[in-house]
C-alpha cells in the first residue's frame, strides 16, 4: 500500500506543482505581453469606416441584420477552399482567372434570362480562354452578390438640387428623391434573396447540361460568321478541330461529365459590412470564420485603409481575398496589406486585381511588383482594365473605350514578361445582353449610338459581343506568352 501511496502523494504534488508553475507563467505572460485577442466578425465596427451609409433608424437596422444572421449562408466553405485551390493554381501559372459580371446588380433589371446570357458569355471566353493559355479557366462571376457601390462623392447635384448618391439597390434607390435616397436596410433582405435565387439558377445553369463544351462552342461560332469578326475564325476554327478529334477518340459528354459540367464561382466588393457580418459563419470543419455570402470577396480602391474597417472584416475570413490596385497603391501600403490580408501567406488566398488606366501600368505596376518579389508573397496577380478608362462622351455618357480596355490589357501582359512574373488573370464589368455602354469592337459602338440601349446605373459594361472579341484577343496575348516561354526554356 505504501508504494500506491506514494505515487498517489507524488503525482499530486506534482500535479500542484504543475498548476503553480503555468499559472506563474501565465501571470509573467500576461502582465509583459498582453495575450492577441482572437479576431471577431464585429471586429470591424471600432475600425474607421469609409464608403458605408448612415442608416437613420438604428432599430430596422439591428431587426434586418438580426433575421440575415438566421438566414442559411449562401454559400459554404468547402467551395471557397476549392476556389482556393483552384487560384493557388492560378498563381502559378498552372491556371487562369477569368472574373466578370455586372458592375452593380438590379433589382429591377434581375431576371433568369439575365442571368443566363452572362453566364453563357462567360462560358463563351473561358473556353477562347482556355485555348490561348493551355490550362484550365477559373470562372468566377460578380454576380449574386454585386449590389453595392462606392461613388465618387457622398452626393450628386441634379438641376441644382443636392442629395445622397446611389450606392447600389442594397442600399438606396436611383430615382433622384429625398425619399429614395435615404438608405433602407430591409433592402438586404431584398439583396440576399436575389442572391439565392441566382445562386440556384447558376448551379443548375453549371451542372445540368447547360455548360456542355460542344453547346458553348456552338454559339462562339455564331459570333466569327460576321464579316468584322473573321480575323478571330482561324482560332474557333482549331477550336472546332481539337472538339473534333475529342470526339472521333471517344471522349464525349456522354462518356465524360467533365466536358458537361462546370465549377463557377461568384464574387463581389465586401462594401456592406453590416451584410457581411450578418452573413459570416463560423465553419464547423476548420474552426474558421467564412463570409457566406459569397465564394469570393474583394477590397476596393476606395477602401483599402490598412486599418479601415473594410481591410479588418476581409483578414479574419477564410475565403479568397481581392484587393484592388489602383494608382495612389504606395509600396508601404501594399506591404501591410499583404500582411494583414494573408498572415500565413497561403497560396490562392490573395488575389492583386490591377487597375490603373491604359498608359499607366508601366509607372505603377513594376513597383507593386517588386514589392510582392521582396517579400516572398504568394499572389494572384489579375487586370480590371475597365476601371482606370472611364470617361464622358461628348454625348454625355460616362462610356470606356474599348482599345484603351485591350491596351490596359496588353501592357499588363508586357510588364509580367518584363518582370519575369505570371498574369494570372482578367477581370471585366460585363454583360451578356446587348447593351450600348462602351465604344469600339468589332460591331462599333459609337459616341452617338451610346444612348440606343444605355442600360447600366453606375459603369459601363462590355456587351456580349465586346466581351468574346476581348476574350479572342487576351487568348492571342496568352498564346505569344506560351510561345516565349518555350522560346526561353529551349534556351535555358
Amino acid at each position: 500500500m505504501s508504494f500506491f501511496n506514494n505515487v498517489k502523494s507524488f503525482h499530486s504534488s506534482g500535479m500542484v506543482l504543475f498548476l503553480k508553475i503555468n499559472y506563474n507563467l501565465m501571470k509573467v505572460s500576461s502582465e509583459e505581453e498582453p495575450m492577441m485577442k482572437e479576431w471577431q466578425k464585429s471586429d470591424w465596427r471600432a475600425k474607421p469606416r469609409v464608403q458605408m451609409p448612415d442608416y437613420t433608424d438604428d432599430a430596422a437596422l439591428a431587426k434586418v441584420e438580426q433575421q440575415l444572421s438566421n438566414y442559411p449562408p449562401l454559400v459554404f466553405a468547402g467551395e471557397a477552399r476549392s476556389l482556393k485551390e483552384e487560384l493557388a493554381a492560378a498563381s502559378k501559372g498552372d491556371a487562369f482567372l477569368l472574373q466578370g459580371g455586372d458592375c452593380a446588380e438590379s433589382f429591377e433589371q434581375f431576371s433568369a434570362d439575365g442571368i443566363r446570357d452572362t453566364f453563357k458569355v462567360m462560358l463563351q471566353m473561358a473556353m477562347v480562354l482556355t485555348y490561348g493559355a493551355k490550362v484550365p479557366v477559373v470562372k468566377v462571376g460578380r454576380m449574386a452578390g454585386q449590389f453595392a457601390k462606392p461613388r465618387s462623392a457622398p452626393t450628386e447635384i441634379i438641376n441644382e438640387v443636392e442629395l445622397p448618391s446611389y450606392r447600389g439597390d442594397i442600399i438606396n434607390e436611383l430615382e433622384f428623391t429625398k425619399e429614395a435616397r435615404i438608405p433602407n436596410p430591409s433592402k438586404m433582405l431584398q439583396a440576399y434573396t436575389q442572391a439565392a435565387a441566382t445562386l440556384n439558377l447558376l448551379r443548375a445553369f453549371s451542372k445540368g447540361g447547360y455548360a456542355d463544351v460542344h453547346l458553348v462552342h456552338g454559339w462562339t461560332l455564331g459570333f466569327i460568321e460576321g464579316e468584322k469578326a473573321s480575323k478571330y475564325r482561324e482560332m474557333a476554327n482549331r477550336i472546332s478541330d481539337a472538339l473534333d478529334f475529342m470526339k472521333a477518340a471517344g471522349l464525349n459528354s456522354h462518356v465524360s461529365n467533365e466536358l458537361r459540367t462546370v465549377d463557377f464561382y461568384t464574387s463581389h466588393e465586401g462594401l456592406l459590412l453590416e451584410y457581411e457580418e450578418a452573413l459570416t459563419r463560423l465553419d464547423s470543419t476548420s474552426g474558421n470564420w467564412l463570409a457566406g455570402s459569397g465564394h469570393m470577396i474583394w477590397i476596393g480602391d476606395r477602401t483599402r485603409q490598412p486599418d479601415g474597417a473594410h481591410v479588418n472584416f476581409c483578414s479574419g475570413v477564410l475565403n479568397p481575398i481581392g484587393l484592388k490596385c489602383g494608382p495612389t497603391m504606395t509600396e508601404d501600403d501594399l506591404k501591410k496589406l499583404l500582411e494583414k490580408l494573408n498572415p500565413e501567406n497561403e497560396a490562392g488566398k490573395l488575389t492583386l486585381i490591377a487597375r490603373f488606366g491604359a498608359g499607366k501600368v508601366g509607372d505603377h505596376l513594376p513597383r507593386l511588383i517588386k514589392v510582392v518579389k521582396e517579400s516572398g508573397s504568394n499572389v494572384v496577380w489579375t487586370c480590371d482594365p475597365m476601371h482606370g478608362n472611364t470617361i464622358k462622351s461628348s454625348s454625355g455618357y460616362k462610356t470606356r473605350p474599348f482599345e484603351s480596355v485591350l491596351k490596359e490589357v496588353r501592357e499588363f501582359f508586357q510588364v509580367h514578361a518584363a518582370e519575369g512574373t505570371i498574369p494570372g488573370g482578367v477581370h471585366f464589368e460585363m454583360t451578356g445582353q446587348d447593351v450600348t455602354e462602351c465604344t469600339g469592337g468589332v460591331r462599333a459602338v459609337t459616341e452617338e449610338g451610346l444612348s440606343d440601349r444605355y442600360h447600366t446605373a453606375c459603369d459601363p459594361r462590355l456587351n456580349a459581343s465586346q466581351s468574346l472579341e476581348l476574350a479572342f484577343l487576351v487568348a492571342e496575348e496568352l498564346v505569344a506568352r506560351r510561345g516565349g516561354s518555350t522560346v526561353a526554356k529551349a534556351a535555358v
